[in-house]
């Protein structure tokens, strides 16, 4: 299988979930439109299942733009931190180019 793999400018979250969507499911394709259906959508059947890997271009961008505080168990995160915590909890594999 090939690597699902992002690889527009993610401008903010909502482009984020649209870009992971196509990458994984193609043109149109559903990957959430938030973190829990995010997560859902990681744990079971809608397209790839982990452990897969996940190549993220462009990542420094992503980097720079998705900065919104986002509370954790362990405190505070920004949101690109927390997508990246949340894709290694569920056993993804993330190359950040």
């Amino acid at each position: 299988m090939s690597k699902p793999c992002l690889e527009r400018t993610v401008c903010g979250i909502d482009s984020f979930y649209c870009t992971l969507g196509e990458a994984i499911n193609g043109p149109g394709g559903y990957f959430g439109w938030n973190l829990d259906a995010l997560i859902d959508c990681l744990r079971g059947g809608w397209g790839a299942t982990p452990p897969f890997t996940l190549l993220w271009q462009h990542s420094a961008g992503a980097r720079a733009r998705l900065v919104e505080r986002q509370e954790t168990g362990d405190g505070v995160a920004t949101l690109f931190d927390l997508l990246l915590e949340i894709f290694d909890e569920q056993g993804i594999q993330v190359i950040l180019q």
